[in-house]
């Protein structure tokens, strides 16, 4: 017999009794090109940040060598003497010392990492270095006749041995992560000109360079835009990139227009800040030259950042971690409220405690939100086709609470903890079908889609300063967009705590829109 697990006993909540007949869900969504279709179709595996690889080496680094120092301390001199903390404030001193000679000699780059020769001689530099340091420091301390020869000697051998084994695993870990894509930039070139195809050709020759040119995207269709720019084929119109991006992984969009065409790459950068990448404006091929610090560069090719994707590399391991252990201690704290509501809901109305609702979810995935039913269930609206509105039939009495305290939103941690598709604060995830009076959401307020841009939440900054609830007008919406893309430009973790702990005081102050 399979045994039960969180997914299966949210499965039986929300079929327990037979479902209403739900209207088919027609999704919007723009055609592509054959070319653009079969990158689609492609199997991607999930990007590794190289900044969060690189920071793990380095605590790797720093705990493997305090563990060599340690255990030769422990199991060699304090037999012999008695136990001194000079001798592991030194260990540390040298794991840390270790640590900033290997990034001083510039050898936490995931390029250098796949090789071998060249930071293997970098990191025995390094490390040889660093006990000259440790070695001359004690000479002038006067601790030379202190400090055990015979440990320090195993400390350098036996500590140099595990960092070459550490390397020779890690080469083998980046180059199957390179082999599987996990490392590749995969990036669409804007322009299928000249400039298009000496940008590409510009990314192509560099040695390990992390870019993959998926391919081109160019709205000209006369003499001046190529079929392919030095092997990358055009992929479709500039109107086609929100529609790709949302259907594979693409984590760069790199413009080979010149600056001098502002107004086209302003027209365009209007219909793509909504998606999640980095958006970027070459300089090869400009005359016109900015300091150094103006520019980023792709290798050896400079470009200017007009957008950057929010909350990535340690921002995105930060908000992981919190939503994964303040989710899991507010599902156990809230699981007793939630059985009561359960059997409140039973006892009031027919059918099942729990139902699924698409949503809109990160980069406009659709997404199963689980909720608390509030409806009766043969008047039930999987689809939110009809807004919800005060004094509504549709509601049973049990209904009208817990969505006036919110607390039918509770099974949401479910999502938080066990799914992964929503977070504990962000901006919320709308229905699929949610309208403004006959018109989509994204229609009726321009860049709604950006809020998309990162993980939606259970809460978020716009619901604690009272925009949640019902939207009749166009004043609701636009609140909730503006407060959410504030929200995801200035997102820390203190700033999600921030609204956690507002959130109950919220809920009790400012309830006016929830029905």
């Amino acid at each position: 017999m399979e045994p039960l697990n969180a997914r299966s006993m949210l499965d039986a909540a929300t079929s327990a009794a037979a479902k209403p007949a739900e209207k088919p869900f027609v999704e919007r969504r723009r055609r592509l090109s054959p070319a653009a279709l079969e990158v689609v179709n492609q199997k991607v595996a999930r990007a590794y940040s190289p900044i969060v690889i690189a920071g793990f080496v380095r605590l790797a680094d720093f705990v493997l060598l305090s563990l060599v120092g340690v255990t030769l301390y422990v199991g060699y001199v304090v037999p012999l003497t008695s136990f001194r903390w000079e001798y592991l404030a030194a260990i540390v001193g040298v794991a840390v010392a270790a640590v900033v000679c290997f990034q001083s000699a510039d050898i936490y780059q995931v390029q250098l990492f796949r090789g071998q020769l060249r930071q293997m001689t970098r990191m025995i530099s390094s490390w040889s270095f660093v006990f000259l340091l440790f070695i001359g420091a004690s000479f002038f301390a006067k601790l030379g006749g202190e400090v055990s020869r015979l440990w320090l000697a195993a400390f350098f051998f036996l500590g140099l041995a595990v960092l070459i084994v550490e390397r020779l695993v890690l080469r083998t870990l980046v180059r199957r992560w390179a082999r599987e894509g996990r490392l590749d930039r995969r990036t669409i070139i804007v322009g299928s000109d000249r400039n298009g195809e000496e940008l590409v050709e510009a990314l192509n020759a560099q040695e390990d360079s992390d870019i993959h040119v998926l391919g081109v995207f160019d709205d000209r269709n006369d003499s001046r835009a190529l079929d392919t720019c030095a092997g990358a084929r055009k992929l479709g119109k500039v109107d086609d990139i929100v529609e790709f991006a949302r259907r594979t992984r693409v984590d760069l969009v790199l413009f080979a227009l010149p600056i001098s065409a502002e107004t086209r790459i302003l027209e365009m950068l209007k219909k793509l800040w909504v998606l999640p990448v980095d958006i970027r404006l070459s300089a090869h091929t400009n005359k016109l030259r900015f300091r150094p610090r103006s520019y980023s560069y792709l290798g050896e090719v400079p470009t200017l950042d007009v957008f950057e994707a929010p909350i990535t590399d340690w921002d995105l391991v930060m908000k992981w971690l919190f939503d994964r252990i303040v989710g899991s201690l507010a599902l156990l704290a809230a699981l007793p409220v939630m059985a009561l509501v359960a059997i409140a809901i039973k006892l009031d109305s027919r059918g099942p405690v729990l139902f699924r609702q698409k949503r809109f979810g990160f980069n406009n995935e659709r997404i199963d939100v689980y909720k608390f039913r509030s409806m009766y269930h043969d008047q039930a609206d999987p689809l939110a086709a009809k807004v919800v509105t005060k004094n509504d039939p549709r509601v049973t009495r049990v209904g009208r609470f817990i969505r006036k305290t919110s607390l039918d939103e509770l099974p949401q941690l479910f999502n938080v903890v066990f799914s992964g598709n929503l977070s504990l604060v962000g901006p919320r995830p709308h229905a699929v079908q949610g309208k403004l009076q006959s018109r989509p959401f994204d229609e009726a307020v321009d860049g709604y889609f950006a809020r998309h841009r990162v993980k939606p939440g259970i809460t978020g900054w716009a619901q604690v300063n009272g925009w949640r609830g019902e939207i009749d007008n166009e004043e609701k919406i636009q609140k909730r967009v503006e407060f959410d893309l504030y929200y995801i430009e200035n997102w820390s973790v203190l700033f999600d705590l921030y609204i956690l702990l507002k959130t109950p005081v919220s809920l009790l102050t400012k309830s006016e829109n929830a029905y």
